[in-house]
């Protein structure tokens, strides 16, 4: 078999998966910038050329930068803690302790379980008066709380839930990045007397710097792409307190038919996904380790 031939056979390989790549990534997100670009089509009314018309509608839109500014502490709250919790967690169930894999299938069973359900069991969590919460609470003599209609404690309560589900599953990949890892490292580091501390900042933290690349650049996405919990705990109240980037643009395309603006919104939602992304790998990939 010749070179030519070989390099045929690897292409034809690769087109099915290439096609869907075009197909479902890359003409959808031409065609959204083209319409960001357009008016919204209306009855007897085509979609005509109006330049960057949409994003000046944007930039006086207090309704953007609110969701806007909602999701940056979102994800500046929920990205760093999960990914601690997450690395605590893997950390203790890959020790040899009695009940292992109990401990593991309860950390992960956040995961499995389906969006609108955890939305709806926390829902019973933050009921006011009767919810699992407030009656601790209640037991403790504190007073019961509104969490999810209190604009003050509404968007720190989603947070909540979205870091329960989350962290569990960033915990399998540094579960599996620890179990990598030659057991010398750790032989070697009690020889010198290290302490677990030591040991965790001097050598597996920088070890396993790969897998936490992988691990922001999916809590950035999962955090920008948060909606289900939105629509079913709040849809966006009180007040604005807990609209995201992403529910907005849902509400702006499918609740008020402004199929031009929302293009608009999720050209600038991808822009932002990938401007932070790429800082992100560019930044932690001087740090980073590979074996």
């Amino acid at each position: 078999m010749t070179l030519s031939t070989r390099h045929i056979h690897a292409y034809l390989l690769l087109l099915p998966a290439f096609i869907f790549l075009v197909g479902f990534t890359h003409y959808p997100a031409v065609g959204t910038l083209i319409d960001s670009l357009m008016s919204t089509p209306r009855a007897g009314r085509e979609a005509v050329f109006v330049g960057v018309e949409n994003y000046q509608v944007m930039r006086e839109d207090p309704n953007f930068w609110k969701s806007l500014l909602n999701n940056l502490w979102f994800a500046l709250v929920t990205i760093p803690v999960s990914i601690a919790l997450s690395i605590s967690m893997a950390l203790w169930v890959n020790e040899k302790i009695a009940g292992r894999q109990f401990l593991r299938l309860s950390y992960f069973l956040p995961t499995v379980l389906p969006m609108i359900a955890v939305a709806n069991i926390w829902i019973f969590f933050y009921t006011p008066g009767y919810g699992l919460i407030n009656q601790v609470l209640g037991m403790l003599g504190f007073s019961s709380q509104n969490w999810l209609g209190d604009p003050q404690l509404a968007l720190g309560s989603v947070i909540v839930v979205a870091i329960w589900k989350e962290a569990g599953f960033f915990m399998i990949f540094y579960l599996a990045a620890l179990q990598t890892l030659s057991p010398n490292y750790q032989e070697a580091a009690q020889i010198e007397g290290a302490s677990r501390w030591y040991f965790f900042r001097r050598i597996q933290w920088p070890l396993l710097m790969p897998t936490t690349i992988f691990v922001l650049v999916n809590a950035l996405i999962n955090a920008f792409r948060m909606v289900d919990h939105i629509i079913v705990m709040t849809k966006g109240g009180p007040d604005n307190a807990t609209s995201l980037l992403l529910f907005y643009l849902y509400e702006v395309g499918f609740s008020f038919w402004d199929r031009g603006y929302a293009s608009a919104l999720t050209a600038v939602l991808l822009l932002i996904l990938a401007v932070v992304g790429l800082l992100q790998f560019f930044l932690l990939d001087r740090r980073t380790h590979y074996r």
